[in-house]
């Protein structure tokens, strides 16, 4: 009788099994066995979630489950992002409080995770939006404070129109809102800070330290970072007292910059127009610059504009008078907001000029170029060669002179070798109600006052009108605002913005280690045991936002002497997106799968088993509803093996292998090495799960064969190791063969399968005779046997006599291993 594959009974029974038997939950004082900490990046709970955000969970979940299986202790926590802006758009979309919404969204994607099979430690499940979690938050604003690396200044800052709030430059793509995707514009405004910059040459040098990191993320990271190492250049201003610096890494080019051009944020623009008679034009000109957002006017194709100044600036190595623009592709965010232009030797300078018709002086000429002349220059050479037209420097290669001008600027006072990052310090204020309040108090005595660590956390009000209008609504909650100053006592007022949601999350893998510590944000000694992270698991689209702020504030805990390592993450896995009809899943392109209909009609093992065989997981996958049905008959396949086996005395003769044996032990232990290897590599789940329906059909040869019978121990064996190797993918079919073919515990208990040399050599193989282009005979030989050899063994075949009728052939070829092709 054929057994049936009840997969919604087998997966409510083993998912209690699991719960019941705190399958997932560690002791963190256990030492007994080697640890493994693996980590997902938590979610934001705005929404449930779809199978385009399940590739992630379901990944984690197969490499805990295996690493199990290898006798590692591992930790497997979860929690929830649970502050910001996605969150708060959900609850005042649906007119709920964001505290209901949160909650309510995080009861149902945790029943999702549940029903997927996902295991998690529950008991540390972290929230951020609770006080327990935010008080440690505003702990480590604290102690950024007083190290100086928090700090207020009033800045132009990205603002979103729609979410009513200020954006960090890396929060902006393409002049545009990440979130809702509303144009950004500039908005003069008070802000924190965090001094990231005093850590971007550490957080660039450790890069090296991770060496199981995709490497497009460290470039990514190496790119944002931005170091580049220069000459910082005074420009005398005509008639004014000031100078305008500038940075350049191609100060080999100075004696071709015709103008310079400043940014519309330049600090000093006030008073270099002060006497230019067309001042109300060029503050025009100024503010609707300003409302350009930064990210478009770095884009190359981004319509280039500019107003000239009527000033004039005294280029100082040849004494020239150069005109002072103000032009919207320089921004205030990268070096000085004032640059030399040297449009001969650089693309943007040089279609700039052309537009205002400025002059274009080549002072690099190519290797091998003989021509100076203006009207040879179609385009801006931007590479390296020999100088032209730079005075008594003129001859010297490109690096000489480099070093040249600037040991000749340096001793006359004109510049001085600098290094620069693009890298800008972290903007964390937020005009918006659900984030963590942050921790400072305004005196009109005092000044600007932290709260005391003994008063955290500094509670979020709930009773809040918090629809977005540009301000903090915490202003308008007058118990809130209103309180004492912590050094004085004076009646005093809170700050009322909130932090950037990346605060919360850039420290959250420590707490999963304690989080129920009331008194410590962690306990030093268990979290210098379970950090760094073995394996961290999310989206590459976290690589300059999340990433990058974690290894921050690890490294200024490291500073403090609270932990011993350096960076947050050994091994960093990017997952692909899952696609529908050619893009990324979404409700509003209605193209999302449900995984509660897959789950219904097939079973989650089904679902998490396509999910894992799409494709590489590095890459995008396209979701295919024929690739699931496949999945859901390879599954009903394995759990038919059962009937092989089930109720039939273990017979063993190892002094009697069968030709048939040997293949199914063969294949057996070349599978286990091959999944192992899959697995402890790049985490190939398609290949791996490909090899084990290679050995089912094996499996299934055997016991179809006519010509051999399997001893029904290996057949076991063999039986056995399908599900072991399959169980970190489909779990649940894979208890309920455990416990039929005799386990006695759960899968994840036992140890996974170890290969063996022995049988990975092939003693006899079976070569297929082809004659016009049919297969006339399959023949078991020696695996080491001669091409003579094999030919003769072909031709004295009885079947190959027949189909040849006694004509003798043309040629005969040998691809060894493979087959013979006789031809006729």
């Amino acid at each position: 009788m054929e057994r049936q594959y009840q997969h919604k009974k087998i997966e409510k029974k083993w998912q209690a099994f699991w719960q019941d038997k705190g399958l997932f939950k560690v002791d963190t004082q256990d030492r007994a066995k080697p640890k493994y900490y693996c980590l997902v990046m938590f979610p934001y709970p705005s929404s449930e979630l779809h199978v385009g955000h399940g590739r992630n969970y379901v990944i984690g979940d197969a490499v805990v489950r295996y690493k199990m299986m290898r006798a590692s202790l591992v930790l497997s926590p979860m929690g929830w992002d649970a502050f910001g802006l996605p969150a708060e758009n959900q609850a005042i979309k649906h007119n709920i409080h964001p505290k209901e919404w949160t909650f309510k969204n995080i009861n149902r994607i945790k029943s999702q995770l549940n029903s997927w099979g996902i295991g998690y430690d529950w008991e540390r499940e972290v929230t951020t939006c609770i006080p327990e979690y935010y008080k440690w938050t505003q702990w480590i604003f604290l102690k950024l404070y007083a190290k100086n690396l928090a700090y207020k200044k009033e800045a132009a800052v990205n603002f979103c129109s729609s979410c009513k709030t200020v954006l960090a430059n890396e929060q902006v793509v393409s002049g545009r809102c990440e979130r809702c995707s509303t144009e950004v514009v500039q908005k003069d405004l008070e802000q924190w800070f965090f001094k990231i910059t005093d850590y971007a040459q550490r957080l660039l040098d450790d890069l090296e330290l991770l060496k199981d990191w995709p490497q497009r993320v460290k470039v990514m990271q190496e790119n944002w970072i931005g170091r580049s190492q220069g000459v910082s250049i005074d420009f005398s201003v005509e008639d004014k007292e000031f100078k305008i610096n500038c940075f350049t890494t191609r100060v080999d080019t100075i004696f071709g910059a015709t103008f310079l051009a400043l940014s519309a944020e330049y600090p000093l623009l006030d008073k270099l127009i002060e006497d230019s008679p067309d001042k109300e034009k060029i503050r025009q000109f100024i503010e609707k610059i300003r409302n350009q957002p930064s990210s478009a006017r770095l884009q190359e194709d981004f319509q280039k504009e500019g107003i000239f100044t009527g000033v004039y600036a005294i280029n100082p190595m040849n004494g020239i008078k150069i005109p002072i623009w103000i032009s919207n592709y320089v921004l205030m965010e990268y070096g000085t907001g004032a640059i030399m232009c040297v449009p001969a030797h650089d693309s943007r300078d040089f279609e700039f000029a052309r537009k205002y018709q400025l002059p274009i002086i080549e002072v690099i000429s190519k290797p091998q170029a003989i021509s100076h002349k203006l009207q040879a220059i179609k385009e801006a050479y931007e590479g390296e060669g020999v100088l032209a037209n730079s005075g008594h420097f003129s001859g010297l290669g490109s690096e000489e002179a480099k070093e040249t001008i600037a040991s000749y600027m340096e001793k006359n006072s004109i510049g001085k070798r600098e290094i620069n990052f693009r890298l800008k310090d972290w903007l964390i204020s937020r005009q918006r109600y659900w984030g963590v309040p942050i921790p400072i108090v305004y005196c009109d005595k005092c000044g600007i006052v932290p709260v005391e660590e003994k008063d955290l956390p500094v509670l979020l009000p709930e009773d809040v009108e918090f629809k977005p209008t540009g301000e903090s609504p915490l202003k308008y909650v007058e118990d809130f605002l209103n309180t004492e100053c912590p050094r004085c006592g004076s009646r005093a007022k809170r700050e009322t913005d909130t932090m950037d949601t990346f605060v919360d999350s850039s420290w959250y893998y420590l707490r999963y280690i304690c989080p129920r510590d009331r008194d410590n944000i962690f306990n030093p000694q268990d979290v210098n045991y379970w950090l760094p992270v073995d394996q961290y698991i999310g989206g590459v689209e976290h690589a300059i936002l999340h990433l990058m702020y974690s290894r921050f504030i690890n490294k200024f805990l490291y500073d403090l002497g609270l932990i011993n390592f350096k960076e947050p993450f050994c091994r960093l896995f990017t997952q692909g997106m899952i696609v529908k009809d050619g893009a990324k899943m979404s409700k509003s392109k209605g193209n999302v799968v449900s995984p509660e209909y897959i789950i219904d009609k097939y079973g989650t093992d089904t679902m998490r088993l396509y999910i894992l065989f799409m494709g590489p997981p590095e890459k995008d996958a396209e979701w295919q509803d024929e690739g699931l049905q496949g999945s859901f008959r390879f599954l009903k396949r394995c759990f038919r093996l059962l009937e092989f086996v089930e109720g039939k005395e273990p017979e063993e003769n190892k002094e009697k292998l069968s030709v048939l044996d040997k293949k199914i032990l063969r294949k057996m232990h070349l599978t286990i090495q091959e999944v192992t290897r899959d697995l402890e590599g790049n985490f190939q789940f398609n290949t791996a799960i490909s090899r084990v329906m290679e050995l089912v059909n094996e499996i299934y040869r055997g016991v179809q064969s006519t010509e051999y019978r399997v001893q029904s121990s290996i057949l076991r064996e063999a039986v056995k190791t399908v599900f072991l190797l399959l169980a970190p993918f489909a779990p649940h079919i894979c208890e309920e063969s455990w416990g039929i073919l005799g386990g006695k515990d759960s899968i994840f208990k036992e140890n996974w399968p170890e290969y063996k040399e022995e049988f990975l050599k092939e003693d006899e193989i079976e070569i297929a005779v082809i004659i016009r282009g049919k297969v006339k005979a399959r023949l078991l030989v020696p695996a080491e046997i001669s091409s003579k050899d094999i030919e003769q063994k072909a031709l004295s075949s009885q079947k190959i006599k027949d189909a040849l009728k006694g004509a003798s052939p043309k040629k005969i070829i040998y691809v060894p291993g493979k087959l013979v092709n006789i031809v006729p």
